[in-house]
């Protein structure tokens, strides 16, 4: 199972989204405050359509809480355009905590800074500034389930005849 860690998302639709991604892939989602939304919202609950229940939240008043919790020097990758290395080019394994940032200005400096050889980031054009949150998200999760062999996942469809 992979961890999913969003730091003061802002946007409640793509907290939605990326809610569905994990209920579809059997990720826990962490969710650290301030949220830009009510996790009553309207528009979060729409994007989430009724996967709702497959999706454990859990949520935190720092990411200093959750890395007090969870980080043991090794598990952890923060995802921002400031990184070198490339995210097919990390390690992926169980258990693994998957840290983005909020929409706006993504991880804080100084976390990634104190982090900076556990930073990746996702290719881009060079004269473009960001991919969206939920978009980062989906493409960081399927790339550590693809290094895993997808445990748990089914990996092949039918097509009714006709």
């Amino acid at each position: 199972m992979l961890n999913i860690v969003l730091v003061e998302p802002e946007i409640p639709q793509n907290a939605g989204n990326i809610a569905r991604t994990c209920a579809v892939t059997g990720s826990r989602l962490h969710l650290v405050r301030p949220l830009g939304f009510e996790v009553s919202d309207k528009y979060l609950k729409r994007a989430g359509l009724d996967y709702w229940h497959f999706v454990e939240i859990n949520y935190y008043d720092s990411i200093k809480e959750v890395m007090d919790k969870y980080y043991d020097g090794g598990n952890f990758y923060f995802f921002s355009t400031k990184a070198k290395k490339i995210h097919s080019d990390a390690k992926y394994k169980d258990g693994d905590f998957l840290v983005f940032g909020k929409e706006t200005k993504g991880l804080p400096e100084p976390l990634l800074k104190e982090h900076y050889d556990e930073c990746v980031r996702l290719p881009m054009r060079e004269e473009t500034r960001s991919l969206n949150l939920s978009n980062s998200v989906c493409a960081g999760v399927y790339e550590a389930l693809r290094q895993m062999g997808y445990p748990g996942m089914k990996t092949e469809g039918e097509i009714p005849e006709r």
